[in-house]
């Protein structure tokens, strides 16, 4: 059994997912993730940083990150294939988890948009916002409700992804947004029913994905962070460890001078859901 912490992520074959795995697996984490398209998945997992475990392990770069070999006996991300609403799918994940050992995270990071571009609610198909549903609710709390055991006996974290869509009316973003609010309740009534377990609601803000790009596939998103550059701001949220709550990634980014903002500072310190109210909305 590792003593080392270890994360479940959904749809870690790209985006967000994939960089933080990445950025999980440098830190000494051990990851297991899925994804839908088993190549893409390998392909993502096979160029994912492992963390040597000696100093005298051969090709070990600086800072004690090197990549990964095939069969590197080091390997500290697991890839599962499969989609997250099958249910024997989630038992596999499942089983990934306890084969390792332990469970500490989970982020619930899979989505599905829905039609692109983006219709409007009277043109919606209605098999499309089921299938968004599936994927981006039930399939989380069907997870969730097989994990919750493993994440009470560590005194895990739950990370849902959400969306400023989910909070803000946004046209032609109401299958998607509605979808993110569903899942945004649902975390913040598991905070309230598992008070061993953190369970975080983030919104990451606008990135640099396929999925944004699949949102507005007329406008050019090469302005917007890239998801590695997001992935440090939802880290700082995991190790600081506050109440459960809503977070959105623009509140826990560092400043020019390596700093949080004072106030979010000040409430992560004390424990207790940072006042966002007064930031500016992003998507």
């Amino acid at each position: 059994m590792t003593t080392d912490p270890v994360a479940l992520i959904t749809g870690g074959s790209r985006g967000l997912g994939l960089a933080l795995a990445r950025a999980l697996a440098e830190r000494g984490w051990r990851v297991v993730v899925d994804g839908r398209d088993a190549a893409r998945l390998a392909e993502a997992v096979a160029s994912t940083p492992a963390v040597a475990p000696t100093p005298s392990v051969p090709g070990k770069a600086a800072g004690g990150v090197r990549l990964r070999q095939p069969d590197d006996p080091c390997d500290r991300v697991v890839a599962v294939a499969g989609d997250v609403t099958d249910a024997a799918h989630r038992r596999g994940l499942v089983d990934a988890v306890t084969s390792v050992g332990r469970l500490d995270l989970v982020v619930a990071n899979a989505s599905e948009l829905g039609p692109s571009p983006l219709p409007a609610l009277a043109d919606a198909p209605l098999d499309a916002v089921r299938a968004v549903y599936e994927t981006n609710v039930i399939a989380p709390l069907a997870l969730v409700q097989l994990v919750l055991p493993l994440l009470r006996e560590s005194g895990g974290t739950l990370l849902t992804i959400s969306s400023d869509a989910a909070v803000e009316a946004y046209p032609r973003w109401g299958v998607y947004g509605p979808s993110k609010a569903a899942l945004d309740h649902l975390a913040a009534v598991l905070g309230a029913e598992e008070p061993e377990v953190s369970v975080y609601a983030v919104d990451p803000g606008d990135m640099r994905t396929e999925m944004h790009q699949r949102a507005f596939p007329d406008e050019d998103i090469s302005d917007r962070p890239p998801p590695e550059q997001v992935a440090p701001a939802i880290l700082r949220l995991i190790e600081a460890r506050p109440a459960s709550g809503r977070y959105r990634a623009a509140d826990l980014a560092v400043d020019p001078r390596g700093d949080l903002r004072a106030d979010v500072a000040a409430d992560l310190a004390a424990g207790r859901p940072a006042d966002l109210r007064a930031a500016e909305a992003v998507r």
